[in-house]
């Protein structure tokens, strides 16, 4: 009997999702002649019990296959809304599509509601880890990671040539939530001067010295400044107390603390990134992984595993559990690893992590 196995796409879009599904449907197909359906908008779709017919040649434009570099999801996501509450009726829609597996392509929170819905319906599930943030745990790499910061290093190498310019400096926050390696790769990657992230406590007036130094050691009249946007307030923050988080995004109140402690001589201008960071044709790498990832969760399959999620460890694709998954995610920067000595090596300020309290 032909096995019938779902895939679907949760949380935060990223790029290189389309390549995972393409090397899913290739793998499933051609190598144990699996149906594969999509199920659209994730755990909506299993709600609705709606299914996309996924097959080789289904997308093929003239023969090109477009699946491989083309961005975002073409089953759709959702991160909204309170998934475990339906969670009956969600289970009921994976038993009515007749899904002998399914296959969840998602970041830590996806995959903790996923594996609870694993749990309670009995399926055989595979996860493949997808996120911007790199957090998720047990995994050196996911998808969607490389390509943006790709894009983030792209805009860094186009702001440092107008702030060179003009003698400005130029705030760059980008996304991450709770973890700052998309900070700190863009930002050592970009040549930022300034590299300020959710796990390493700061110090506006050692950034504005620093700042000071380019310019009179070293003859810098502009800087570039990269910002997680889940980064701390500062130790010795002059415009909020330390208890809260600015309402106006840490790009901007890094420009306002910097301009209230040089008593704004500094022409600062700040970018937020934003959504474009998620955009995007996916990088080789990414597209390599998606790949990798995709071949790998198929064959898991085959071999019966459940609760499983697909890792790359050590220049290889792994199966690990998903308790262990999600028992060390979200994965942060470790404030003493090689890229964070790498960036003060740089001359880049990256905060101290042994910085108290500034009165």
């Amino acid at each position: 009997m032909q096995k019938r196995l779902g895939i679907l796409t949760s949380g935060g879009d990223c790029p290189g999702l389309n390549a995972v599904i393409r090397a899913v449907v290739s793998h499933a197909t051609l190598t144990y002649n699996w149906q594969v359906v999509g199920i659209p908008y994730a755990t909506r779709g299993l709600l609705e019990r709606k299914t996309i017919p996924l097959g080789i040649h289904s997308l093929d434009l003239r023969g090109i296959d477009p699946l491989l570099n083309m961005g975002g999801t073409i089953l759709g996501s959702i991160n909204k809304g309170d998934t475990l509450a339906h969670a009956e009726e969600i289970i009921a829609g994976y038993q009515a599509l007749e899904l002998d597996a399914l296959i969840g392509i998602g970041g830590d929170g996806s995959l903790a509601i996923l594996t609870q819905l694993q749990s309670l319906g009995n399926w055989q599930f595979v996860a493949i880890p997808k996120t911007i943030d790199n957090d998720v745990g047990q995994t050196e790499r996911v998808v969607g990671f490389d390509t943006a910061v790709n894009t983030i290093v792209d805009a860094l190498n186009r702001l440092t040539f107008t702030a060179a310019s003009h003698d400005r400096v130029m705030i760059v926050e980008v996304m991450g939530r709770k973890a700052g390696h998309l900070a700190l790769q863009s930002g050592i990657a970009g040549g930022a001067d300034v590299i300020l992230i959710p796990e390493i406590p700061y110090s506006i007036k050692a950034v504005c010295e620093h700042l000071a130094e380019l310019r009179d050691r070293w003859g810098r009249r502009f800087g570039i400044i990269v910002v997680a946007e889940g980064a701390q307030i500062a130790v010795d923050s002059a415009t909020y107390p330390s208890c809260e988080h600015p309402s106006c995004g840490m790009g901007q109140y890094i420009a306002d603390e910097i301009g209230y402690c040089t008593q704004h001589q500094i022409d600062i201008r700040v970018s937020v990134l934003g959504h474009i960071q998620r955009g995007g044709i996916p990088s080789a790498l990414d597209r390599l992984m998606a790949s990798a990832f995709g071949k790998a969760a198929v064959d898991l399959l085959a071999d019966g595993r459940t609760a499983q999620m697909v890792a790359w460890k050590n220049g290889q694709v792994v199966a690990v559990p998903l308790a262990a998954v999600l028992a060390s995610s979200p994965c942060l920067v470790d404030p003493n690893n090689f890229l964070v000595q790498t960036a003060r090596s740089l001359n880049t300020y990256i905060g101290n992590v042994t910085l108290e309290k500034i009165p």
